[in-house]
């Protein structure tokens, strides 16, 4: 199943792409896509009001805006260097554990909502990240048993400002929480929709030009570890995501760097997951 919301920001409502490719609004089942949908079997009860009332959801029309996929998390946790080709281009080690750091659910938007520079910026770089959906809640899991603990995938573009995350000494949540710097979707595939989350083609483009093209095959820790990483630290509540890391390409990589400015145009994707794209504002 594919979960979706849509509607004006702050006022989204949720619904699922059907096997046609069409959206449909799924107010009537009576949840949003929330921890408490997340945290109480709602994928699979809304699976089962789906098999008698598909027919009767409304389809959502072309031009309304697609929003993020879930409603505010409790915390997006995201995960550093964890591409082997990603550490060669930062000029990093690889690291003997997960690099965990945090980003602000405030910078959360939807998958082709306009991204703003920050104020003061010179440095803001992209990163198409494969995104974990916490189904349950995760505590001291094993490695074994963490895909139980998994409700599906989406797409996040990681954006980043690397002057505030790098340069301006402190935690790299600084360079990652902008307003706008999280846009999440197009959709959630639940985890039976992609087999294996360990060997996904993953890519983003910068006005048509390819940057970044890799396969999650070449994390260094894959989902199942990760989920069971962070819940020895902290308790995963449903509905949570933990973003995997980057692979190369990114701005800050090339020689002299890409960072972007206003008006460029991204367009990102991980296989079974679909396509995003955002236009880049300067900002006002």
């Amino acid at each position: 199943m594919k979960l979706i919301r849509f509607g004006q920001a702050g006022q989204e409502n949720p619904g699922i792409i059907d096997k046609d490719g069409t959206r449909r609004d799924v107010s009537a089942f009576g949840q949003e896509f929330d921890e408490a949908f997340f945290g109480g079997n709602g994928i699979e009860q809304l699976a089962e009001w789906l098999n008698s009332h598909l027919k009767e959801c409304p389809i959502v029309p072309e031009d309304v805006r697609w929003g993020s996929p879930l409603s505010r998390p409790s915390k997006i946790v995201c995960i550093g260097l964890n591409y082997a080709k990603h550490a060669a281009e930062a000029g990093a080690k690889i690291p003997n554990e997960p690099i965990v750091f945090f980003k602000a659910t405030s910078a959360i938007c939807g998958p082709f909502d306009e991204v703003m520079i920050p104020k003061g910026s010179e440095k803001t770089d992209w990163e198409v990240e494969l995104a974990i959906v916490i189904g349950k809640k995760a505590t001291y899991v094993s490695e074994e048993n963490a895909m139980d603990y998994v409700a599906g995938y989406t797409i996040h573009n990681d954006y980043s400002e690397r002057e505030f995350q790098l340069e301006r000494k402190g935690q790299w949540v600084k360079g990652k929480s902008a307003d706008t710097f999280a846009p999440l979707g197009p959709f959630v595939a639940t985890k039976e929709e992609i087999s294996n989350p360990n060997s996904l083609r993953l890519w983003l483009n910068v006005n048509g030009e390819k940057l970044q093209d890799s396969n999650t095959d070449d994390m260094i820790f894959y989902v199942p570890f990760l989920v069971h990483y962070v819940s020895q630290f902290m308790s995963l509540l449903p509905g949570d995501i933990i973003s995997t890391g980057t692979p190369s390409g990114v701005a800050m990589g090339f020689e002299p760097p890409r960072y972007l400015r206003g008006g460029e145009e991204i367009e990102l994707g991980i296989e079974g997951l679909g396509v995003m794209k955002q236009k880049i504002l300067p900002f006002s």
